[in-house]
């Protein structure tokens, strides 16, 4: 009766929330900053350390071809180890290997070895990723689970903001080798922080409203739960490989994100070109604009996320990307004078940073929650897998389209993208009670 309010109480109700942040979630989110890090600096510096030493650009998107490509595979085949041999020791081996990747071309800058580092790079990269998107379900409780997915992203939105300025300068410097130096250590710092990550051995360390110790409590207090255990074991050594990697309950949350993903490569790859041939004084910021803007939505997503339909909340953050697309489109065609074109393009970036703030969580939310605990880390390396094949043909696609055709064309193709992927997510997500 007297009982004050936690800050846990629900601002609107009074009721207590259950508690997002924990140790875990905290080194698990700050992991994937590290990682996000590395990968997100190499991505945009590599081009720049082969063209120091006589390289061509050619051989650069080999060597982007050969990241994606390996992280596209390593997705797939995570998955089931991740859910058979635990999320800690594929974030273990993961960041292991993607040292080995940042540290190999401090040696030598020879041809083959550089491409054997990219593809130890990619490939560390995905095992990490997966499996710390993985462990960020496992430890936040079921009712806030897109709220807590949002809040991971910031990981990866940091580093989109900081992560290639920062590769960039290090790249820049004397040495140039100054770049692996300091991915080593970003990825060696994220190493670090997972040794501390012992939830899997220690459920009980974690928040009781937990999922991962909440599955882990209700077994425990089965009558039957080793029989039931010894089935599940049976079952699951029957099932075929494709059955193990390919999480088919994970597709309502993952086709809607195939669907937009290209868009979103677009932006990664040609709106910094975009605004350079139009003569857009900095076109970088509007990528660094963005970033701040996904980062406020996402700071202040438990206002929605979980409070709403994800097919309600989902055409309102896919118009904020058609609005940003559309000023894009105005800033090549409509617009002559030079200030007002260079503020419509900045503009631009911070409205189009609630929609990728809010689309993916939101997807992966969808995607995690369809699915059986025993299956999040098929069913992250499915969602994941989904946005490597978007984003890579994106770099195929809108590059043809816009050699034939211009600009304005292929962001109307985009904005096409945007558009289907919510009539993609009517048909499949999940029907609300």
């Amino acid at each position: 009766m007297g009982k004050r309010a936690s800050k846990n109480d629900d601002s609107r109700g009074g009721s207590p929330r259950e508690q997002l942040w924990s140790t875990t979630f905290v080194l698990v989110v700050a992991s994937t900053l590290c990682c996000f890090m590395v990968g997100q600096g190499l991505n945009s510096s590599t081009s720049v350390y082969v063209a120091l030493y006589g390289g061509t650009a050619a051989y650069a998107g080999v060597l982007a071809a050969v990241f994606s490509g390996a992280a596209a595979v390593v997705r797939l085949l995570s998955g089931p180890l991740i859910d058979g041999r635990g999320r800690r020791i594929v974030m273990l081996v993961g960041f292991l290997v993607l040292i080995v990747g940042t540290m190999g071309p401090l040696f030598t800058h020879d041809v083959v070895p550089f491409v054997t580092f990219r593809f130890l790079q990619g490939a560390g990269f995905s095992a990490a990723t997966t499996a710390s998107a993985t462990a960020a379900a496992d430890v936040l409780p079921s009712s806030r689970m897109g709220e807590g997915i949002g809040y991971y992203g910031l990981g990866q939105a940091i580093a989109m903001s900081i992560g290639p300025a920062f590769a960039l300068a290090l790249v820049s410097m004397d040495p140039a080798e100054n770049l692996f130096i300091g991915a080593t250590a970003a990825a060696a710092l994220g190493l670090a922080l997972i040794f501390f990550c012992r939830y899997e051995k220690h459920p009980e360390t974690l928040p009781e409203e937990a999922v991962y110790r909440r599955e882990r409590e209700e077994k425990r207090t089965r009558s039957e739960g080793a029989k039931s255990e010894g089935a599940k074991s049976e079952g699951a050594r029957r099932e075929g490989f494709i059955s193990r990697i390919f999480e088919k309950r994970a597709l309502p949350g993952t086709l809607p994100t195939l669907v937009i993903a290209p868009a979103f490569g677009f932006v990664i790859f040609f709106v910094g070109l975009y605004g350079t041939s139009l003569g857009v004084g900095n076109a970088g910021l509007f990528y660094t604009l963005s970033a701040v803007s996904m980062i406020i939505v996402r700071l202040k997503s438990g206002a929605f996320m979980d409070r709403f339909a994800p097919i309600k909340i989902l055409p309102v953050a896919l118009a904020f990307g058609v609005v940003a697309f559309a000023m894009l489109i105005a800033c090549g065609t409509v617009l002559d004078s030079s200030p007002a074109r260079d503020a419509v393009f900045y503009l631009a970036g911070i409205v189009y940073g609630p929609c990728i703030g809010i689309v993916n969580p939101l997807n992966q939310a969808v995607a995690v929650k369809n699915t059986p605990p025993e299956r999040w880390g098929a069913a992250n390396a499915l969602f994941q897998l989904a946005i490597d094949v978007g984003i890579g043909c994106a770099s195929v696609i809108w590059g043809l389209v816009n050699d034939s055709f211009g600009f304005p064309v292929t962001i109307c193709c985009v904005i096409c993208c945007a558009v289907a992927s919510y009539f993609v997510a009517r048909a499949v997500y999940p029907k609300e009670d």
